[in-house]
């Protein structure tokens, strides 16, 4: 028989015991010990806990621990990372595209330190246009008389159809009719636009006469789309540019030219690539392309053609709601100055750098990676990327690495910095065309408990 109560002098010592086999938040929080927001830590403990309970499995301070700084560590860093591009693909657009020259880099951080004249003319003393810091550079780069730069692409397509075909139809080849990366589709943006479609042609084979016959009272444009990420091969017929200029302006309508990716260079494998300069002596009305794709500046939307075609985009509504911010303007300058010097732009704009660099340079860099982590040097074939030239190939040479090909690709994500590389037949490998020469001390192969070493 026990008593419901004893006094202190019979010897009775009662202790609060924690029955559970989990610990606290509280005691996990205090071992974890990390450095960082106390509410951060607290959520990384409750889901170390609560996930090791969900599981029915018992786990001690000890088993958590490391699990809570991990958490912790990994919520700490920016979700938005520098990477290594080890995939030969040039313009990867899951990596952002085209890197930018240090020179952009250098000017976007002078502009975002302090203030800047962005919208103000310093030798009036009034307000000035964001245009002006692009347009020059834009016309003389391009032979246009008229430019205008929104934040993206498939913005500037937008705003070009909206300025001068809303409510009206839009003439384009039924071969054109692309969708490209994240479904972006011409026959969406049309419709997006206030314009309405009118396809002529086939999927393969699209005449003058065929969009001669669809002009009617109720045509604004003509459309031609360059198309980015595929080709239409053998049995195949498209309207050169100057033939269709011809016959928009006898019809006076607008000629509107999607290039997509915007090449200003022509050199090595960007040669097959109709450049801005060409499109705009083509007689096209309105050209629009991409800033970050061929040409290697920040994302961008660029329009180039006719001083009354720019007007008319200039004065839409839209263009106010899609027009770039200040880095963006910032970094679009700089590198459309080192295009004055074209030997100076394949040499210091990275993406064109990494395109047109001789496969020699790419398997002695390609070497020194081998020698340092121990792998195997084997041929690749690299590619340009974000909707440019698909059947392009740059020949290319990376290091293959010993070991489960999964496995250690994802453990080089996980490192710092994190590592993208490519699994070709069954083995990891890091392609060199995309891996500059001071990113090679950087590449760390990862070692653990699990043994997942080259």
């Amino acid at each position: 028989m026990y008593p419901a109560e004893a006094p202190a002098s019979a010897g009775y010592r009662f202790e609060a015991v924690n029955a559970s086999p989990y610990p606290s938040v509280d005691a996990l929080v205090r071992a974890a010990d990390c450095d960082a927001p106390h509410g951060l830590v607290v959520e990384a403990a409750r889901s170390a806990i609560a996930e090791r309970r969900a599981s029915g499995e018992p786990a001690t301070i000890d088993d958590l621990r490391e699990t809570v700084r991990e958490r912790v560590g990994r919520r700490s860093r920016p979700s938005l990372q520098r990477v290594l591009n080890a995939t030969g693909v040039v313009l990867h657009t899951n990596l952002g595209r085209a890197p930018l020259a240090a020179a952009a880099v250098e000017r976007i951080t002078e502009t975002a330190r302090g203030w800047s004249n962005l919208e103000l003319d310093l030798e009036a003393g009034r307000r000035g246009s964001r245009q002006a810091h692009l347009e020059p550079l834009l016309r003389e780069l391009t032979g246009a008389a008229a430019a205008l730069c929104v934040n993206n692409g498939a913005a500037a397509v937008l705003l070009a159809l909206a300025a001068h075909a809303a409510g009206r139809e839009v003439v384009v080849s039924r071969g054109e009719l692309v969708e490209i990366g994240d479904g972006f589709r011409i026959p969406e943006v049309l419709e997006q636009s206030g314009a309405r479609l009118r396809e002529v042609g086939t999927t393969n084979r699209t005449r003058l006469a065929d969009y001669e016959r669809a002009i009617g009272p109720d045509t604004a444009a003509l459309l031609r789309v360059h198309p980015s990420n595929y080709r239409v091969l053998g049995f195949t017929e498209r309207v050169e540019l100057p033939a269709l200029a011809g016959l928009a302006r006898e019809h006076r309508l607008a000629l509107i030219e999607d290039l997509g990716s915007g090449a200003l260079a022509s050199a090595g494998p960007l040669a097959d690539e109709p450049t801005v300069r060409e499109a705009v002596a083509g007689g096209a009305g309105l050209v629009t392309f991409s800033g970050d794709k061929l040409l290697g500046g920040p994302q961008a939307g660029i329009l180039v053609g006719g001083a009354e075609a720019v007007e008319a985009c200039r004065r839409h509504p839209l263009a106010r709601a899609l027009r770039l911010d200040k880095l963006s303007v910032a970094a679009l300058e700089a590198t459309l100055v080192l295009y004055r010097e074209p030997e100076r732009a394949l040499r210091e704009i990275p993406a064109l750098r990494a395109a047109c660099e001789p496969a020699a340079d790419v398997r002695a860099r390609a070497e020194r990676l081998a020698e340092r982590l121990g792998g195997q040097v084997v041929e690749t074939v690299g590619r340009i990327g974000g909707g440019a030239l698909p059947l392009a190939e740059l020949p290319s040479f990376g290091v293959a690495l010993d070991g489960s090909a999964d496995e250690l690709a994802a453990a080089l994500r996980r490192s710092r910095p994190p590592v993208v590389a490519r699994v070709v037949d069954g083995a990891c490998v890091l392609d060199c065309r995309t891996l500059r020469d001071d990113e090679l001390e950087l590449v760390d192969l990862p070692r653990g408990p699990g043994g997942v070493t080259a």
